[in-house]
C-alpha cells in the first residue's frame, strides 16, 4: 500500500528549469568556459558536485569550481529566483494526497535556502511532513542519498513509497533507492528520456496528474 510520495521540485512543482540553464550558462562564461544554455539543461536535476564535473576537467575543478558554483548561486539568487513561478494545481495535488493518507516528502538537489524560497513560491510548506536538500546529504542526484534521506526521515520502507520528478536523474536515483517513479514533462526532458531511465508511467505537469490522479500510480 502507498503510503508516502517524494517529490523533486526544480521543473516538478515549479518552473525553474531554463532559468537554472540560463544562470549555469553565464557562469560558465564568466570563468571562461563555452557551455551553451541547452548544454546545461541537460544536466539540470543534478547538483552541482554531479553536473560540474561533465564540464569541467579535474584541474579546472579544483582550480574553480567552487568559486565557479558559488558565483552561479548568488547569480542565480540576484537574477533568476525572483522569475521562479509555481505549476498550477501544485497545492491541490498534494492536498488531495493528504487527504488519502499520504505522507509528503519533497527530496531536491537543492540548496536549503533556495528550497525554502521554491516552497513558498509553490504555497506548500505547511503540506510536506519532511523536506530534505542537497545539503543535508552526501551526494546529490541521480546518487539515491536525497531520497534515502526523506525514507529514513518518513520512516517508510521504499517499496511503500514513491517519487515524482521531471528529470532522468530523479528516476534514477529513485531506482537505485529502490523507489518507483512517476515523470512529469514540465521539465526539461522529453518522455523517452524519462522512461528509459525508469519512469512507471509519464504525466504533462502537475495539473494532468491530479486529474488523472484516480488512475495513477499513486492512488492506494
Amino acid at each position: 500500500m502507498l503510503r508516502a510520495a517524494i517529490f523533486d521540485i526544480d521543473g516538478t512543482l515549479v518552473d525553474s528549469v531554463d532559468l537554472h540553464a540560463l544562470a549555469w550558462h553565464e557562469a560558465f562564461a564568466h570563468f571562461g568556459h563555452d557551455v551553451s544554455v541547452e548544454q546545461a539543461r541537460s544536466q539540470i536535476g543534478k547538483g552541482g558536485d554531479k553536473l560540474l564535473p561533465v564540464f569541467l576537467s579535474e584541474e579546472q575543478l579544483r582550480d574553480h569550481g567552487e568559486q565557479l558554483e558559488k558565483w552561479r548561486g548568488q547569480h542565480f539568487k540576484a537574477n533568476y529566483l525572483p522569475l521562479v513561478r509555481p505549476f498550477s494545481a501544485v497545492p491541490d495535488l498534494l492536498k488531495k494526497l493528504r487527504a488519502q493518507g499520504i505522507e509528503l516528502a519533497v527530496g531536491s538537489s537543492a540548496k536549503k535556502d533556495e528550497l525554502e524560497v521554491y516552497l513558498d513560491i509553490a504555497g506548500i510548506a505547511d503540506l510536506l511532513d519532511v523536506k530534505v536538500s542537497s545539503e543535508d546529504v552526501e551526494r546529490s542526484k541521480p546518487d539515491p542519498d536525497v531520497f534515502e534521506a526523506a525514507l529514513q526521515e518518513l520512516k517508510v520502507e521504499a517499496d511503500a513509497a514513491i517519487v515524482i520528478g521531471d528529470s532522468p536523474y530523479d528516476a534514477q536515483a529513485a531506482k537505485r533507492a529502490g523507489l518507483r517513479a512517476i515523470g512529469l514533462l514540465s521539465g526539461a526532458f522529453p518522455e523517452a528520456a524519462l522512461r528509459e531511465a525508469g519512469c512507471i508511467a509519464v504525466y504533462p505537469g502537475p495539473a494532468a496528474l491530479l486529474a488523472n490522479l484516480d488512475t495513477s500510480p499513486l492512488t492506494r
